[in-house]
């Protein structure tokens, strides 16, 4: 499935990368949905166009689509496409790129 969204300038789209839970195990707390925390790493989904310098020429991304990188957990704009969510953010709002 493709998505028909460009983010514009130095935005990133992201789809949020769900952390595996340990199921089977018998005892310990279970924690609902509600009160977990958002995951930090994320997959680059798209990119926009760059970011313009002071000069007026586009400043590279140092990430590119297919990318996992580390984003702020209350950062960036939530979305929902096709029953699937998904963030937006700003170029300097990821964190790092994990490889």
């Amino acid at each position: 499935m493709t998505l028909n969204v460009r983010p514009l300038g130095d935005r990133i789209l992201v789809e949020p990368v769900e952390e595996k839970e340990n199921k089977g195990k018998k005892g310990g707390i279970i924690i609902p949905d509600t009160a977990k925390e958002k995951p930090m790493e994320s997959m680059v989904v798209a990119v926009g166009t760059g970011k313009t310098g002071d000069d007026g020429k586009k400043i590279p991304f140092e990430v590119k689509k297919g990318d996992r990188v580390l984003v702020s957990k209350y950062g960036g704009t939530e979305i929902k496409l096709d029953g699937k969510e998904y963030r937006i953010f700003n170029g300097d709002e990821v964190l790092a790129v994990i490889e």
